[in-house]
């Protein structure tokens, strides 16, 4: 029963910003767009995020924090809520991967996990 009542879907799309980018520098910036969608029975509120940022070199690291783009957003069921960040990595391919802590409306605690996905210069993967 849980788990229809408390159900968040994570979707993610990203791109790579060459403008923002110095590979001279090993620098490679990334903007991903995320979607998060209510699809349990309350409404629920995002607290805070958990992320796990890993480069192509296997270098690790974590970003916790109140919050995406400075909000909490209560997203009742059937809604949703798109924000749009970004992130550095000194390689051309890298991941992410993480979680949001949420609070429901019932004052339920509960996790949303956000799955893994790439961050790549286009023509980095062959």
């Amino acid at each position: 029963m849980t788990e229809t009542r408390y159900h968040i879907d994570v979707n993610v799309s990203t791109r790579y910003l060459p403008e923002q980018s110095e590979p001279g520098q090993s620098r490679y910036a990334f903007a991903y767009k995320i979607t998060i969608e209510n699809k349990g029975e309350v409404s629920a509120q995002l607290l805070s995020r958990h992320w796990i940022i890993t480069d192509g070199d296997g270098k690790v690291q974590e970003v916790r924090g109140a919050g995406v783009v400075g909000e909490q957003p209560v997203i009742p069921p059937g809604q949703r809520h798109i924000y749009t960040s970004g992130t550095l990595l000194a390689t051309r391919v890298g991941s992410m991967q993480g979680s949001y802590q949420m609070l429901a409306e019932d004052g339920q605690n509960f996790e949303a996990e956000i799955a893994p996905f790439r961050l790549a210069v286009p023509g980095a993967l062959h």
